[in-house]
């Protein structure tokens, strides 16, 4: 459960949620695709928690919240699908590559919000191409797609990034939300690893606005992304040797 309060935090705070509890369920003996299936699971729960968490920045976002959830929603089914019908050998070499992409994007993060300046247009298509990728890629792995999802939409959306959060984290949860519900008929969920975790993460997941709203996020963007490429290193050197 301490893995799944941190696991909560880390997503409401950095959109990196799995690069706290994979690897959690990863130490507990489970094999890459069953931890991913359980993780995906259980991070409903965090977006539960960082609703309730996250009611000031959502206020008079409805609108944002079903556009662009619809988009996560439809992404996270393609994204569920993939992960259930190609070879799971194929997941296993594909997990250090996107865990290492998401610390790079992650340091990238202030710099791709820098150009706010020069976003186009929050209900256009490029915009909601953008969310619908990120939607596959949440629903295939996920992790670093918070800090996707946040990012591709803090560019788009004119207001302050507490409140762009709250939009990625109750965007982010559609994804895991139909993902979820197809990996617990077809996929490999390990139920008595999501209860604990997903009670972590909903405490987690209702912690975290409050820190968004007063830590500065530059130190913890560092060492995520550090513990991130140390992750990737490890599961590369299990995958390709």
């Amino acid at each position: 459960m301490g893995a799944g309060v941190l696991a909560g935090i880390t997503s409401t705070v950095a959109g990196l949620a799995s690069l706290v509890s994979y690897p959690a369920l990863l130490a507990t003996g489970l094999p890459p695709l069953a931890a991913n299936v359980t993780n995906t699971t259980a991070l409903l729960f965090v977006a539960v928690g960082a609703a309730a968490g996250s009611r000031p920045e959502l206020a008079g976002q409805a609108d944002r919240v079903a556009r662009f959830g619809v988009m996560t929603l439809a992404g996270g089914a393609v994204g569920a699908v993939g992960l259930l019908t190609l070879p799971e050998r194929t997941f296993e070499r594909a997990v250090p590559v996107l865990i290492a992409g998401a610390a790079v994007l992650l340091w990238a993060q202030p710099r791709i919000l820098a150009r706010r300046a020069e976003a186009p247009a929050e209900g256009g298509p490029a915009v909601l191409a953008a969310v619908f990728g990120t939607g596959i890629y949440l629903g295939y792995f996920g992790a670093g797609g918070g800090a996707a999802l946040l990012a591709v939409l803090a560019v788009a959306i004119p207001e302050p990034l507490a409140r762009v959060n709250a939009v990625k984290n109750v965007s982010s949860g559609f994804a895991n939300l139909v993902a979820a519900a197809g990996f617990a008929v077809f996929g490999p969920v390990r139920w008595t690893a999501v209860v604990p975790l997903g009670v972590g993460l909903l405490i987690g997941g209702a912690v975290g606005p409050l820190i968004v709203r007063r830590l500065p996020g530059d130190l913890l963007r560092v060492l995520i992304g550090l513990a991130a490429l140390g992750l990737a290193t490890s599961l590369a050197w299990d995958a390709y040797t």
